[in-house]
C-alpha cells in the first residue's frame, strides 16, 4: 500500500474518533451542569484544556470562557482544527482521496453527517437543541465506523484505520482523566462546598466515555476516584481504556511490515500504563504519569509516521 494512502486511512480513523469524543465531552458536560445543585460554581474552561487548545482559544476569544464561546469553539469553529465541524470536514476530504479503498456507503453516511452539522450546527448552540445535535453526531460517527469495520476488507489499510482510531481514543481518555482529576468545578468555589460533589465529577468522567455501566459491572463498587482511574487506565476488556486501546494497536502489528522502533515505543507506553500504582497516584498526584503517557502516545504516533508514512526520497 502507498504510504500516502496508509496515512490518509490512519488519519480518517483519528478524525472520526475525535469528532465523536468531542461530542461526548460537550454532551456530558451539559448533563453534569444539570446534576449540580443550583449556585455551585461551574466552569467550561476544562473542556478547552482537555482538547489541548488553550493557546488557540485565547487567541480567538481572549479569556472569556463562557458557555457560548466554548461550545461554539468545540462544535463549529472552523479555525479550530479539533472542532466537530473541522474534524468531519477533514475526514470527508480524506475519504474523497481513498474512496477506492473504502465501501461506497461510507462516503454517503459521512457526507450526510457533514451536511447535517453544517445545516443544524447553529441551532445546537442553544441548550434546548444541543443534546439532540450531539447525539446525532455521536450516532453518525459510530455508524460510519461500523460501516467501515463490517464492510472494508481487513487488509493493511484497515490495520492503519484501527491504529488511528485506538491511538486517538487512548489520547482522549488520558486527557479527560488529567483535567477532570484536577477539578471540573470552578476552582474559586469553597473546598468544603465542593467536596461532596467530587464523586459526581468522576461519574461524569465515566459517562463521557460511556463507561458507567461497564464500570459497575467490573468494579462492583460505588464510583470513586481510585476505581475510575484503575478502570480507565488498566482494564483489559473495556474498549475505551488506555490499556485496551494499546492492546488493539499491538494486535495490528503482525499484519504490518516489521518495525522494531514501533514495537519498542508501544511496549514502553504499555508498560508505563499497566505498571502504574494507582493507589499511590491518588495520594501523590496523577499529572506526572499522564504527561508521560501522553508523551509516549505522541512518540508512538511519530514512530508510526516515520516508519510507514514517510515518503522515500527519489
Amino acid at each position: 500500500m502507498l504510504s500516502r494512502v496508509a496515512s490518509n486511512i490512519y488519519w480518517l480513523g483519528r478524525y472520526l474518533q475525535r469528532a465523536e469524543n468531542t461530542a461526548r465531552l460537550v454532551n456530558v458536560n451539559a448533563l453534569l451542569l444539570l446534576d449540580l445543585p443550583r449556585g455551585i460554581p461551574f466552569g467550561w474552561q476544562p473542556l478547552v484544556q482537555i482538547v489541548g487548545a488553550e493557546e488557540l482559544y485565547r487567541s480567538l476569544y481572549g479569556d472569556d470562557y463562557s458557555e457560548s464561546n466554548v461550545v461554539r469553539f468545540l462544535l463549529l469553529d472552523q479555525r479550530n482544527p479539533g472542532s466537530i465541524h473541522s474534524s468531519l470536514h477533514a475526514a470527508r476530504e480524506i475519504l474523497r482521496t481513498v474512496r477506492d479503498a473504502t465501501p461506497r456507503e461510507v462516503w454517503e453516511k459521512l457526507n450526510d453527517l457533514h451536511y447535517y452539522v453544517i445545516g443544524q450546527g447553529e441551532g445546537a448552540l442553544s441548550r434546548s437543541r444541543r443534546g439532540a445535535f450531539l447525539q446525532r453526531v455521536i450516532d453518525g460517527t459510530m455508524l460510519v465506523y461500523s460501516v467501515l469495520s463490517f464492510n472494508m476488507s481487513q487488509d493493511v489499510g484497515f490495520q492503519f484505520l484501527r491504529i488511528g482510531t485506538n491511538l486517538e481514543q487512548a489520547d482522549m481518555t488520558t486527557r479527560i482523566l488529567d483535567v477532570r482529576s484536577t477539578s471540573l468545578l470552578d476552582p474559586t468555589g469553597r473546598a468544603e462546598q465542593l467536596a461532596p460533589l467530587y464523586n459526581i465529577q468522576w461519574m461524569s468522567v465515566l459517562r463521557t466515555l460511556t463507561a458507567y455501566q461497564m464500570y459497575r459491572r467490573h468494579v462492583k463498587a460505588r464510583v470513586n476516584r481510585t476505581g475510575v482511574l484503575r478502570f480507565l487506565l488498566q482494564n483489559r476488556e473495556f474498549p475505551r481504556s488506555v490499556t485496551f486501546c494499546l492492546s488493539m494497536i499491538a494486535s495490528t502489528l503482525p499484519h504490518l511490515p516489521e518495525s522494531r522502533s514501533v514495537e519498542r515505543t508501544l511496549w514502553r507506553v504499555r508498560a508505563l500504563v499497566q505498571d502504574a500504582n494507582v493507589d499511590k497516584l491518588v495520594e501523590e498526584g496523577l499529572h506526572g504519569l499522564i504527561d508521560e503517557i501522553q508523551l509516549g502516545l505522541n512518540d508512538l504516533h511519530g514512530a508510526v509516521a516515520e516508519v510507514f508514512f514517510k515518503v522515500p526520497e527519489l
